[in-house]
């Protein structure tokens, strides 16, 4: 199968390559902006992963697409807790980009589009917990709403031309190749951090409660979706219940045995204070998702670390 990976060479990206890579049949090329981001995926020296490098705005003319079946976009030019700074600006980068994506997609007959989606930002904050994927979106972030505008376009495309997509609302994935020192990934910078024996910011009280996923796990899922016939084109995915920041450091002061430096902040306004999801569609399809626990996650994201890292 020919598959493409938008915005590869992220968390998300790296870890859905290597496990696509491991079937031989698969033929996976690879696109991002900066060939040097590609690092820790040309160590592998995988012969069916090809590399290329592009602009991934709206500019872009999409020629790679040529003959592909499976197209993953996970481009996105911002993160949740500043979208809000520059809401028009990033409309633009990252809806006006996915509509002439999809447009390309219909003109070279790609099969299939998988849009990663957020579970952590499309539903708002008035929702009561589980998440299930119909309940009502009213995102509080403009990243929430530029995710929920692509998903309607996807449907349009459907409707229109009759392109094929999975829609994946991911939880909070966490785990080996997830930047420890970046605005995302409570988890792995948390660990990273005590590691180090740096100050570990948190915003509030540490009562936000968050679904956290280990990043197998969250391939898996992604992949058992992709691969999947059934009605539905809309998944929520994560580990299915809740845990509050408080509890994730408690959980690595334990499972690393040390004491942690934390300093608390000012909560902040795009920080909804509950967020975890009903994975039930899922299960019903495909099974339990048996995700590994929290403290089994850190404690591989620990040796991650030490080994590459550290």
């Amino acid at each position: 199968m020919n598959i493409l990976i938008l915005g590869a060479s992220g968390f998300i990206g790296t870890n859905l390559a290597i496990k696509l890579a491991e079937d031989e049949n698969n033929k996976i090329t690879l696109v991002d902006k900066h060939i040097e981001y590609f690092t820790n995926i040309q160590r592998f020296n995988f012969p069916n992963v090809e590399i290329n490098i592009a602009v991934l705005d709206e500019c872009e003319d999409f020629c790679f697409l040529k003959g592909q079946d499976v197209v993953y976009h996970l481009v996105s030019t911002n993160v949740p807790t500043t979208s809000n700074l520059h809401i028009s600006q990033e409309i633009e980068a990252n809806v006006l980009f996915s509509s002439n994506l999809f447009d390309a997609c219909v003109k070279h007959g790609v099969k299939k589009v998988v849009f990663l989606s957020s579970g952590g930002t499309v539903y708002g904050k008035e929702a009561k917990c589980p998440l299930s994927e119909n309940t009502p979106t009213n995102p509080i972030s403009s990243y929430g709403v530029q995710k929920i505008t692509i998903e309607k376009l996807l449907y349009l495309y459907n409707y229109m031309y009759g392109l094929d997509y999975r829609i994946i609302r991911l939880s909070n994935p966490y785990g080996p190749y997830q930047r420890p020192n970046g605005v995302l990934g409570a988890v792995t910078t948390f660990t990273y951090k005590a590691l180090k024996g740096d100050e570990i910011q948190v915003y509030g009280d540490g009562s936000v409660v968050r679904d956290f996923i280990y990043i197998d796990d969250a391939v898996k899922g992604i992949l058992n979706i992709v691969n999947g016939k059934n009605k539905h084109r809309i998944f929520n995915l994560g580990c299915g219940y809740g845990t509050s920041i408080k509890d994730v450091l408690n959980t690595i002061e334990r499972s690393l045995g040390l004491d942690l430096n934390i300093a608390f902040k000012s909560g902040r306004t795009v920080d909804v204070p509950v967020n975890y999801l009903d994975i039930s569609r899922y299960e019903g399809y495909y099974g339990s998702l048996n995700p590994i626990s929290l403290e089994e996650g850190i404690k591989k994201t620990t040796e991650f670390m030490e080994r590459e890292l550290l």
